[in-house]
């Protein structure tokens, strides 16, 4: 587990993420986020300031724990936690809110290690550069023997994951909100993406450094016809994917990786889990 230091450091790879959703609310963070992008450090800081007076991660909180959640309802949760990170990269030394974040940050590693424990596996660290869940994914499936060593890579995995998801549109257009406020011109449900958008993003998915989520677990999941599970501080412990369309549990051993929230100080972050005989050997 990396230092603060580490974490800091790590953030600013990170890219900007794109516009949380269409409320006067999220109009604001928008703005926000588009002045951290600025030259001027003044406006940067305070932006920064007022993104974390808005506490945007326990708006996510929020959102997660409503018994029913919309698709826009699931976006903003993730997009709220990545505008959250991106504003503490920009936030001037606070020596509490350090202490804060790091109490966070171990007992998630406490939590994680414990579970991993009993899982008989550990941790092999990916790196924090925005196509974390897929360089996990793609070091799982060579453990697997599901694909060759030399496509565990994470360009060859985003690729898997954006044509799953464009050739399947009905299974992944309810969970992906439009992403230009309000409904999507052309969209079939208001408040979805429309076809073009979809494109778009599964383009994004495949070429770009855009942060993985649920959506692509599940393609990868399917794509590759075996079941991942995700270890998390958060209950339920263990999140599982299966890649049958009814969501029934299919025999053979998983693809195992870890989902953090505070691992180098970054909203989200994704590691493999390696059988221990194979972190031995290795």
């Amino acid at each position: 587990m990396a230092g603060k230091k580490n974490r800091k450091k790590a953030q600013n790879r990170y890219p900007t993420p794109p516009p949380i959703a269409d409320d006067d609310n999220d109009d604001l963070v928008n703005q926000l986020l588009d002045q951290l992008e600025s030259t001027d450090v003044a406006a940067q800081t305070e932006s920064a300031v007022l993104l974390n007076d808005m506490d945007l991660n326990c708006q996510a909180d929020q959102l997660e724990a409503q018994p029913k959640q919309s698709a826009k309802d699931r976006f903003k949760a993730r997009q709220a936690r990545k505008a959250a990170a991106m504003a503490q990269s920009f936030s001037p030394d606070d020596p509490a809110n350090e202490a804060r974040l790091q109490k966070e940050a171990d007992d998630e590693s406490h939590a994680i290690t414990e579970a991993c424990k009993q899982l008989n596996v550990v941790m092999h660290e990916i790196n924090p550069d925005g196509h974390c869940l897929f360089s996990a994914v793609a070091d799982q499936l060579a453990l697997l023997g599901v694909i060759p060593p030399q496509q565990a890579r994470y360009e060859f995995v985003r690729a898997a994951a954006a044509n799953y998801i464009y050739s399947h549109p009905d299974d992944f257009i309810p969970f992906l909100p439009s992403t230009d406020g309000g409904d999507g011109y052309g969209a079939d449900v208001p408040g979805l993406m429309s076809p073009e958008q979809f494109r778009r993003y599964c383009e994004s998915v495949k070429d770009t450094a855009i942060w993985g989520g649920e959506p692509e677990i599940l393609a990868l999941s399917r794509a590759f016809g075996i079941p991942i599970h995700v270890v998390q501080a958060a209950q339920p412990r263990i999140v599982v994917h299966n890649p049958t369309t009814d969501g029934s549990a299919l025999n053979g051993p998983p693809a195992r990786i870890s989902y953090h929230r505070r691992m180098y100080g970054l909203g989200e972050h994704y590691n493999s889990l390696r059988p221990m005989q194979v972190a031995a050997a290795s």
